[in-house]
């Protein structure tokens, strides 16, 4: 039995997490799990925005499934997300864009999976403002150890997971310190794992060549704000953010969360698609070991999703969260 920390969230994660829940009991998981809030429900009940006993549970559990949250807006509000990838060095945000049956868009058979490094960068946090002189200043720090740790992490799922490419996306054209980092430790990747063919594009011709030509692409890294950019470019080729997973991964810790917002326009009113964050579930399965119970799952959902009446009405559908659920359930 695997102990999960359950990051229900704010808006419309309580809603899409109870979906997950019942599709997993339904399909007899193993798993238990020690829910917690987070972001602006924590900050309404406790006054914390991270409560000390959800640092707790995830020290114990150290596998968290985390749905959308909030942070509120205001000054010294920190993001939630950021906090817990840096206090965690969940240093690997991994994205998989994969085109889904019954999901139609511009392009079709795309299947990749992009690893964007997730603690350093301009997500640092280090500013500094000049009111004097009205200058803001944002560090772009990045050190040799992270992009070694990003780089061999892309190498090594490729080379698990059979995949043949590599490209690492840069702008050492123009970020020639920073740049070079990451084009040196690719390049050390690369030697370790010579299966796997290796190539490095300039950022601005990487995304002109996402939307020309997707099917090039197998395994993508790149730095932090790189990879925010490129993983919601990625997902707009295969549906938008409802229907792709999300993970943050570290040496001994991994958090799986729905990487969509947490929309509190529609929230309660059954009408939220459980897709991203299921499928980030499946990914949180498949990293537990338990990937037959991921793919029988997963057939349910790609089942339901080839039926669009069955299907939320974002995806086109006219039913419910509820009945969205049931439609996998009755699949499996």
């Amino acid at each position: 039995m695997h102990q999960i920390t359950l990051i229900p969230g704010d808006g419309i994660g309580p809603e899409i997490t109870r979906a997950v829940l019942a599709i997993f009991a339904a399909a007899q998981v193993p798993v238990q799990w020690d829910e917690h809030p987070a972001g602006q429900t924590a900050f309404d009940q406790t006054g914390e925005l991270l409560p000390q006993r959800l640092f707790d549970s995830l020290e114990r559990t150290r596998v968290g499934l985390k749905g959308p949250v909030t942070t509120p807006v205001g000054h010294g509000f920190r993001s939630v997300n950021v906090a817990l990838r840096q206090k965690y060095d969940l240093y690997q945000n991994l994205r998989p864009a994969k085109s889904n049956p019954g999901i139609h868009t511009r392009y079709e058979n795309i299947d990749l999976v992009l690893f964007r490094e997730n603690t350093e960068g301009l997500y640092s946090g280090l500013e500094v403002y000049d009111e004097h002189h009205g200058i803001a200043d944002s560090f772009n720090r990045i050190s040799v150890a992270g992009c070694r740790h990003i780089c061999r992490a892309a190498f090594a799922y490729a080379a698990k997971h059979g995949r043949k490419k590599v490209t690492l996306a840069h702008k050492a054209n123009i970020l020639k310190m920073a740049g070079t980092l990451m084009l040196n430790a690719g390049k050390e990747a690369a030697a370790e794992f010579p299966g796997v063919v290796y190539e490095d594009k300039i950022i601005d011709n990487m995304c002109m060549q996402l939307v020309t030509r997707p099917e090039q692409f197998d395994v993508i890294v790149t730095t932090n704000l790189f990879g925010d950019i490129l993983s919601d470019l990625c997902a707009g080729l295969v549906g938008g953010l409802g229907v792709v997973a999300g993970a943050n991964i570290g040496d001994d810790m991994a958090i799986f969360e729905a990487v969509h917002g947490s929309a509190p326009d529609i929230a309660g009113q059954g009408k939220a698609n459980p897709t991203a964050l299921l499928r980030s579930g499946l990914l949180m399965l498949e990293h537990l070991g338990e990937k037959a119970y991921a793919t029988r799952i997963e057939q349910a959902l790609d089942a339901t999703l080839q039926n669009q009446q069955e299907c939320t009405g974002d995806l086109g559908g006219r039913a419910s969260t509820q009945e969205f659920t049931q439609h996998i359930i009755s699949k499996l």
